[in-house]
């Protein structure tokens, strides 16, 4: 499950859904120009709305006493005016969209709550912090017992699944305030939060979908409603109509995990009016969430999680038209899920943002921590990346912390007081990545040109000698061999009963090969995405490969993050390694049996100090993470044919030996 659990810092869809689409159109509410004021002690904005204004879709004139943003250090802070609570206004309407997801004939209803300042209703308009959630209902709960069975031979058909039992899933009717977050925060500070629950969960009509196009489709039905471009409504059947007369139709959008997937699934709409989104841990493809280079891999701390038991955790919706959602859709999420080849196709592709960026407009500040083992750091790499190609303005936050994680309040501000208030307070300018160092607060993160460091440069380091000790890792290169040569092949067994910590931490092993640097003569920056390559055969053709790259000697801990630097996963059978479209062959390809796999390992930023090695663990099944075959397993890896490439900051050189 990728809901968040702060540990941060320190710590029949596709034929009954409609395409996802760029739904810009112009609008009077679109970029409003704002009037500036000047106070003595900070620059102040004021909001259309107040006083007299010759605006299109303005509310009414504003009482003679003009409330304004006031602006210090780029940042909109806390205004008396709005920071009595007692006077906020908050409702509660439904949101009509244009899909019908749960089959009933009629377009699905989105549940909406709105907090906001009450001169709101003198006229005063002001932006939205906008946030939607499949969780605010609650959840089904975890129970192991419905999740993937992991005793599974790699490349075989799962054992089957039990799901959820109905009655576990909660259902809360009358819940008006779905939800506080952010309002503390933004309130007071002229804003209005606004909250809704996901298709399918608490009151929002149709069916969870989990990373279908109705999740993309609602949240920008509520920013088409804030614009003054689609109806809402008192209840869920319609009746009285709800406006959204007090919105100045720019909306920014943040949240943590599935919540802040969100954001970027509505903004990959080209919604008009979502200005700015700051995804937190955002799971930005359910095909690199469950699956891993062509294997089917859990995320960190839920073995055996699979798209149709997150589907089962979060289908709080009505309770009347569950039977349908579990064999439309659930049904259609277990015949495409494939856990036996692990192969990305149509329905995996759906749910890759990835594949749905052009539409993405909206200025990005993208927030993940490095050893986030549940939703993996390349998450938003891959998002980051491909926003600067399109010229989006982004910045990424990265801190050292595992799940969750916000940047720093100013950096959020910043943001939002820019694009939603257009504040010319320079953040574009600003330096595009933003790294909390090793020892460093969460709130002081060290400014970088970019990310990755501008000046990392690739270090290939090679493997030789007694990997089931520890053998040798350096910059020698070893031309490929005859493999089958005494000295350049090394074999292991696979066995899933030692988890990895325990295998990089044994002196010897059988169960994996572990190579590993001199020691640093000087610290050494990462900066980047490494990646590894293996020529290799096993005995069966189909196992589990998974690769660590650590740091040692082995620090004895509560926590494997000490000395782990990256890891990553992959099936050697499994041409996903090289081209996800491409099918499983079933036995190894290549003269004599042996297979090249390349492939990239999760992004990292860090400092490993003097004194330590850098180490390359290659072994097969992962406890925590891979389904676990019989033990047994052989594998024998082509050492000349093997290397592990490292983005150094300051290159070979700055390795010191």
């Amino acid at each position: 499950m990728f809901r968040s659990r702060r540990t941060g810092h320190r710590t029949k869809l596709r034929r009954a859904l409609p395409q996802r689409r760029n739904t810009s159109v112009n609008h009077p509410l679109r970029r409003a120009p704002l009037r500036w004021c000047v106070s003595v002690v900070a620059l102040a904005v004021a909001l259309p709305g107040c006083g007299a204004t010759d605006e299109p879709g303005a509310g009414s004139a504003a009482p003679s006493d003009t409330i304004i943003h006031i602006i210090e250090d780029g940042q909109a802070q806390v205004v008396p005016a709005f920071a009595d609570s007692a006077s906020w206004i908050r409702e509660e309407l439904w949101v009509r969209t244009d899909f019908d997801s749960d089959g009933d004939g009629l377009p699905d209803m989105m549940h909406v709550s709105v907090t906001r300042p009450g001169q709101t209703a003198d006229g005063l308009r002001v932006p939205v912090i906008y946030e939607t959630s499949p969780y605010f209902s609650g959840v089904a709960g975890i129970d192991f017992g419905h999740f993937w069975d992991l005793n599974q031979e790699v490349g075989s058909p799962p054992p089957p699944r039990t799901p959820y039992p109905t009655e576990t899933i909660q259902h809360l009717a009358e819940q008006p305030r779905i939800s506080g977050s952010h309002v503390q925060t933004w309130v007071p500070r002229g804003f209005a939060v606004v909250h809704s629950q996901s298709p399918g969960t608490g009151q929002s009509q149709g069916c969870p979908t989990v990373g279908g196009a109705n999740e993309s489709l609602a949240p920008a039905a509520v920013i088409d409603w804030l614009g003054g471009r689609r109806p809402g409504f008192a209840s869920p059947g319609g009746g009285e109509e709800v406006r959204a007369d007090w919105s100045t139709g720019r909306v920014g959008m943040t949240g943590t995990s599935y919540n802040g997937t969100l954001p970027l699934a509505a903004a990959t709409t080209g919604v008009e009016g979502l200005e700015a989104i700051i995804p937190v841990a955002p799971n930005t493809s359910y095909y690199h969430y469950y699956r891993s280079n062509g294997l089917v891999r859990s995320p960190g701390g839920y073995p055996g999680e699979d798209v149709d038991v997150l589907f089962d955790f979060i289908h709080s919706g009505d309770p009347a038209r569950r039977a349908y959602c579990e064999s439309e859709v659930r049904g259609e999420m277990t015949q495409q899920l494939d856990r036996t080849t692990g192969d990305y196709n149509d329905f995996w592709a759906e749910r890759d943002y990835l594949n749905h960026m052009d539409g993405v407009r909206a200025a990005t500040l993208m927030s993940h921590g490095f050893n986030d083992w549940n939703v993996m750091p390349e998450h938003s790499f891959r998002i980051s990346r491909a926003l600067k190609e399109r010229g989006v303005p982004v910045q990424i936050y990265y801190h050292q912390g595992g799940h969750g994680g916000p940047p720093p309040l100013r950096m959020m501000n910043r943001w939002f007081t820019r694009y939603l208030l257009d504040v010319e307070n320079g953040v574009e300018s600003d330096p595009r990545s933003w790294i909390v160092r090793e020892e460093a607060e969460p709130d002081d993160p060290t400014p970088y040109a970019d990310y990755p460091h501008p000046e990392a440069a690739a270090v290939t380091l090679h493997p030789s000698g007694d990997g089931q000790g520890t053998g040798s890792l350096t910059l020698e290169s070893g031309a490929f061999g005859d493999a089958g040569q005494a000295g350049e092949n090394a074999s292991f067994t696979d066995n899933f009963n030692f988890d990895a910590a325990q295998l990089a931490a044994a002196e010897r092993s059988e169960h994996r090969l572990l190579f590993a640097t001199p020691a640093l003569t000087r610290d050494v920056h990462i900066s980047g995405q490494p990646t590894v390559r293996v020529r290799m055969t096993s005995e069966p053709a189909a196992v589990n490969l998974s690769i660590m790259v650590v740091a040692l000697p082995w620090i004895e801990g509560d926590h494997i993050n000490a000395n782990l630097i990256t890891r990553g996963w992959a099936d050697p059978l499994n041409a996903s390694a090289r081209d996800i479209s491409a099918p499983r062959s079933g036995e190894m390809p290549g003269p004599g049996g042996w297979v090249e796999v390349e492939f990239a390992l999760q992004p990292d930023d860090q400092v490993i100090p003097a004194g330590s090695r850098i180490g390359l663990m290659i072994f097969s099944s992962d406890q925590n993470f891979t389904v676990h075959p019989e033990p047994g397993s052989v594998l024998t890896v082509d050492l000349r044919g093997t290397s592990l490439n490292l983005p150094v900051v300051g290159g070979p050189s700055a390795l010191g030996f």
